[in-house]
């Protein structure tokens, strides 16, 4: 299958040579040592981490990666998206990064899953797999805990949710696909292949999809400097590391097992299956109106992956309670929800302080009853 032209503006790895990205790429690292004051650990496709953190579980589909400095508190778990490139877009660059976001609340137990790029012998992981992997590491964590789903992490985040009610207290999902028959241009792009095409992606590779070969398929080629002002905002000394960084990043996508590469696609975004309550997840259907957490949606009001309409439609899906409901819409494109500097400052500053409030109620309520 041929590219798109015009279609979701991403940058094309073709447009970045590889030698001056691989200089750049050992100026950042040397860069972001200096800023950190020392080597960072390194996340799947081995670009340095900004906060520091340590590796709490090795499971077949992930890391578990904690940047707690305490163990006390609820535990908040960003459940990175898993379609194309690695989980350090939730601990980006200083200043664009969710975990430093979260702390800077006084969230003090903060984990993500850095997914693995798969290799042959996880080409039959499913989306069965993942979830069971989650909830292994939410078991090492210590239920419940706070879910924040990024993107396709939170339709995973969310059925997660509605498989295991009583191991997530609160529920965060930002930029999240739930409720396909909301149209986007992504939906569509999947709506107007043919099936074949998606199985063509696996069968050609032995069972995985490469990740170079989704770029091609679904990008286009904006000017860098655009995209990366567009998205982080950058105001801060030090705007071509962080658009070597972003190059880098983007640039090294991961491979994706093609069972759950087709199961995502077909059940996800052709059937519709979570919104229509006929997904199966671990032997169960799941039913979104058993999610009755309270739960946060954030948006972007320029996001042209999971537009507004979509992201928000999750709601009414739900059994919350509106009063246990809250959504916010920044001014932000869809990677702008994630690193944006804007976003982090503002909507995020919410984001934490709703999940920090909650934990303080919760807290009054153990000590009352003490």
């Amino acid at each position: 299958m041929g590219k798109r032209p015009g279609s979701i503006g991403v940058l094309d790895p073709l447009w970045w040579p590889w030698t001056p990205v691989r200089s750049a790429i050992d100026s950042y690292f040397w860069w972001l040592d200096q800023q950190l004051g020392n080597p960072c650990e390194r996340d799947e496709a081995g670009l340095p981490w900004t906060t520091p953190n340590k590796i709490a579980l090795e499971l077949p589909s992930m890391r578990l990666r904690n940047f707690s400095g305490t163990r006390a508190g609820i535990p908040a778990l960003v459940c990175a998206p898993y379609a194309l490139h690695s989980a350090l877009i939730a601990d980006f660059a200083p200043g664009h990064s969710i975990v430093d976001a979260l702390q800077s609340q006084g969230l003090n137990r903060v984990f993500v899953t850095d997914w693995r790029s798969a290799s042959p012998d996880m080409r039959f992981l499913s989306i069965d797999s993942y979830l069971a992997d989650l909830n292994v590491a939410i078991d090492e964590i210590g239920p419940p805990v706070d879910l924040i789903g990024l993107c396709q992490g939170g339709w995973m985040s969310l059925i997660y949710a509605a498989r295991f009610p009583e191991k997530v207290r609160r529920l965060v999902l930002v930029g999240a696909p739930v409720d396909i028959s909301v149209k986007s241009e992504l939906s569509q792009m999947v709506a107007n292949a043919s099936k074949a095409a998606f199985d063509g992606f696996v069968n050609g590779e032995g069972g995985l999809v490469r990740g170079g070969h989704l770029l091609q398929f679904w990008s286009s080629p904006p000017d860098p400097k655009i995209e990366l002002q567009r998205s982080l905002s950058p105001e801060i000394a030090g705007e071509k590391e962080l658009l070597d960084r972003f190059a880098s990043w983007h640039g090294r996508p991961l491979d994706l097992p093609g069972a759950y590469y087709l199961q995502t696609v077909n059940w996800i975004f052709r059937e519709n299956r979570i919104a229509r309550g006929s997904l199966v997840a671990l032997g169960r259907q799941l039913h979104l109106e058993q999610v009755t957490a309270p739960v946060f949606l954030l948006a972007g009001a320029e996001d042209e992956i999971v537009p507004t309409e979509q992201a928000m439609a999750t709601a009414s899906l739900l059994g919350t309670p509106p009063a246990l409901m809250k959504t916010a819409i920044a001014p932000s494109t869809h990677l702008g929800l994630f690193v944006g500097s804007r976003t982090l400052a503002v909507s995020w500053l919410r984001i934490a302080k709703w999940l920090n409030h909650g934990e303080r109620k919760l807290r009054s309520r153990e000590v009352a009853s003490a």
